[in-house]
């Protein structure tokens, strides 16, 4: 959601599925919850505060969207863990070659690693068109740079929007759309790293709210949805979405890979059921329920909150500059306990 895009072929996946469903709450641990750090803003609190209330609110996880200096040195022996997008602007040069991929991690990782607990390096955040071409190639360029550098610990992934899933109710019967991520599947079945993938039931419900319940897509109660496959039952959208991305990584012939949930989150204003209500309570509720994991997958579910902050220079829709968890001046835009 770092870019802002249209959703409604999002929306269309869940037209026919009238879901209605209920949540029942799952004990969790705030190990399995991150949140991202967008920069997109002129009002912005200094890279060393925002890590200070990372640390203050026990939130253990952070996702960049580049190779940001100051935010990597406020960082250092924090012991939160990060995941390090490339920036979508250098995955064609990362792509290229494996120099160009050793510079890279010879600048923006060696300085700061293990000193700064990187995961994860997201080679590209929702590449759309021909730019796709180019992940495959990255992630391996930065796999070799990293491991000729002696930090193959760190995994390699690429961020995917929801809709690289077709045919994703009911959830047994995702599918990748494009070709090249069975590729990117089975290259990080090869590593050990996790698929990266952007989840936002709000705007599925945005987009349909006549076929898809309120009470459905913010973990709240109501009826259940049973998937006529695998006879797993669902009770939230957020469950039917991820584990489509897991039947996805099967048909890919990676059914081992893990799913990271590298962002989800809910706008608290700017738009349709854009308030800080149905945020508080989408947010809480994913809070609360990603450590028991989803009905396929029962183990917790590492995810990332879109975003600390209310980010006013964002652009496209109103409600992308209010996906924050906390206002420019730190005070929550509503209240939440990790």
């Amino acid at each position: 959601m770092c870019a802002a895009m249209a959703r409604k072929d999002v929306a269309s996946m869940f037209a026919a599925a009238l879901f209605i469903g209920a949540f029942a709450a799952v004990p969790t641990s705030v190990q399995s919850i991150g949140v991202c750090y967008g920069v997109i803003g002129n009002n912005l609190p200094s890279r060393s505060d925002v890590v200070q209330l990372y640390r203050s609110k026990g939130i253990n996880g952070m996702r960049i969207y580049f190779a940001d200096g100051q935010a990597l040195s406020a960082l250092r022996n924090s012991g939160i863990g990060l995941i390090l997008d490339i920036g979508n602007d250098q995955l064609a040069n990362i792509a290229a070659s494996t120099s160009n991929a050793a510079s890279w991690v010879q600048n923006n990782v060696r300085p700061y690693y293990p000193a700064v607990n990187i995961k994860y390096i997201a080679a590209g955040n929702e590449v759309q068109g021909g730019a796709t071409q180019s992940i495959l190639p990255a992630m391996r360029n930065l796999n070799a740079a990293l491991s000729a550098a002696g930090l193959g610990a760190i995994k390699v992934s690429t961020s995917i929007r929801f809709d690289e899933v077709a045919n994703s109710f009911p959830p047994s019967a995702g599918v990748f759309k494009n070709a090249y991520m069975t590729d990117v599947a089975r290259l990080l079945a090869s590593t050990g790293a996790p698929l990266l993938a952007n989840v936002y039931p709000y705007f599925a419900y945005r987009d349909n709210p006549g076929s898809i319940s309120l009470n459905y897509a913010t973990f709240q109660p109501g009826t259940t949805v049973r998937d006529q496959n695998n006879g797993l039952t669902y009770t939230s959208l957020f469950d039917a979405m991820v584990d489509a991305v897991y039947a996805a990584l099967e048909k890919a012939g990676a059914p081992a890979v893990k799913v990271v949930v590298s962002e989800s989150g809910w706008p608290s204003a700017g738009g349709f059921a854009a308030s800080a209500g149905n945020a508080r309570t989408y947010n809480q509720g994913l809070i609360n329920h990603v450590g028991g994991g989803t009905p396929k997958k029962r183990e917790a579910l590492e995810t990332y909150i879109f975003a600390m902050f209310n980010e006013n220079q964002k652009t496209g829709d109103a409600t992308e500059r209010s996906f924050g968890l906390f206002n420019p001046d730190k005070s929550p835009a509503y209240n939440i306990q990790f």
